[in-house]
């Protein structure tokens, strides 16, 4: 089986770069350098496919990864290569962060590549609006990350004699069955955005999708403070006693790999963990599932990975970026990335067919939210605030996490203050 699935992707991969390397014609080599922090196993393969197919459209490819699964790291790196006037040609941004580095004129506008490729038409307006700038494009979309899922290794829920929890009574009388059958219930990395990601996955749980868009999205003072949130608070608190003594620190692939080997039952992260599994020959449906996080089947919360463009000299580097911006929008790259990355396409009309159940669920599922209006951006990812009230929010909740001194009502209290830094 695994050696079936690594050749049918080498096939996608070659077909991909077979199929751009037509459409591009003869071009000068141009540079790229490319901030990313794709560095685990299904992302590597991710970003390496998408690099195969700019060198065979003959330009220079420098991978300028730097590890660290929240992108914290690596926007470290950019600040100080920015100042110092050394921008790389394109870098992983997303979200309102798009907005910040477009105000101090430093991005390039690519509107002559979206024009061309009708990106208005291929992209939902929840979408493109991320990645524009006073109505132009600075940025080009790559992937829709569902947030809010739960990762399930079947063979462990089966022999504790539970099924798949949709809401949180469940999840905690099946983590009870879990923990006396000797298995750690959940498994968890004790990094503050790994704790935010497990935190707003409680909210919307607990408070549903319109709560979760005022609390989180709005910041509304009132919701922050309120029985929901605080009945949101006790939940997530809850948690952490079916987490084992070793989360602390620990990185979100090697919690994901606690689930493959069944040292685990559950874990509460978006689908890149899905590219863990497949990159280890795993078979949704079968090694593992996934499943809505208790009580959010209703809402989507999403993270949209962007490459932002930045200005760049040289006919050639400018041109190899423009060609990166329609690369990555194609439909054989589209398919390709998404397939290793655990995502699934951001462009409108890919062929689903090579997916698993896990992606074609979720593309159901963001369809339909987009309909209902419950698509959400993920605050944990630096979807929906501002980077400095996220970041103090993330302090608030990864300290109510690891401390029993701090009560709820302490919590919104200072989530509120939190939500007001600038």
């Amino acid at each position: 089986m695994k050696t079936t699935t690594w050749t049918r992707r080498g096939l996608i991969a070659a077909a991909a770069i077979a199929t751009l390397g037509a459409m591009a014609g003869p071009a000068r080599a141009g540079d790229l350098e490319v901030l990313h922090w794709w560095t685990s196993g299904g992302e590597a393969k991710a970003i390496s496919g998408l690099k195969d197919v700019m060198q065979a459209k003959g330009h220079h490819w420098k991978d300028f990864a730097v590890a660290g699964g929240a992108g914290d790291a690596a926007m470290t790196v950019l600040k100080s290569r920015a100042i110092s006037g050394n921008a790389p040609t394109a870098a992983q941004i997303k979200g309102p962060l798009l907005q910040d580095w477009a105000a101090e004129g430093m991005l390039a506008n690519i509107d002559d590549v979206a024009k061309a490729e009708r990106w208005d038409e291929l992209l939902l307006p929840v979408i493109s609006n991320i990645v524009k700038y006073q109505g132009h494009y600075i940025a080009v979309p790559v992937n829709v990350h569902r947030v809010n899922w739960l990762w399930i290794n079947p063979e462990v829920m089966k022999k504790a004699g539970v099924k798949p929890p949709a809401t949180w009574d469940e999840f905690f009388t099946a983590a009870d069955a879990l923990k006396k059958a000797g298995v750690t219930p959940l498994a968890h990395g004790g990094q503050s955005w790994q704790d935010f990601t497990t935190f707003e996955t409680v909210v919307l749980g607990t408070g549903g999708p319109e709560f979760y868009r005022k609390a989180l999205v709005q910041l509304d003072p009132a919701s922050l403070k309120s029985p929901t949130m605080e009945k949101s608070l006790t939940t997530f608190r809850r948690l952490k006693a079916y987490t084992d003594r070793n989360a602390p620190g620990r990185d979100w692939n090697l919690a994901t790999a606690m689930v493959m080997k069944g040292e685990a039952a559950m874990q509460i992260m978006g689908d890149w963990a899905k590219g863990e599994f497949l990159a280890a020959g795993k078979v949704a449906g079968k090694d593992f599932l996934c499943v809505p996080a208790p009580g959010t089947a209703k809402g989507y919360t999403f993270n949209v990975d962007s490459f932002a463009m930045f200005k760049v000299k040289g006919a050639a580097n400018q041109q190899a970026q423009r060609d990166m911006a329609s690369a990555i929008l194609s439909p054989a790259v589209q398919e390709s990335f998404n397939l290793e990355k655990g995502s699934i396409p951001v462009r409108k009309g890919v062929n689903l067919a090579k997916y698993d159940d896990c992606a074609k669920a979720s593309a159901a599922d963001f369809a339909e939210a987009g309909k209902a209006g419950t698509l959400l951006p993920s605050i944990a990812h630096g979807m929906a605030v501002k980077a400095a009230a996220e970041g103090a929010m993330k302090d608030v909740v990864s300290q109510f996490w690891n401390s029993e001194s701090i009560t709820p009502a302490q919590a919104m209290d200072r989530l509120v203050a939190a939500s007001r830094t600038q």
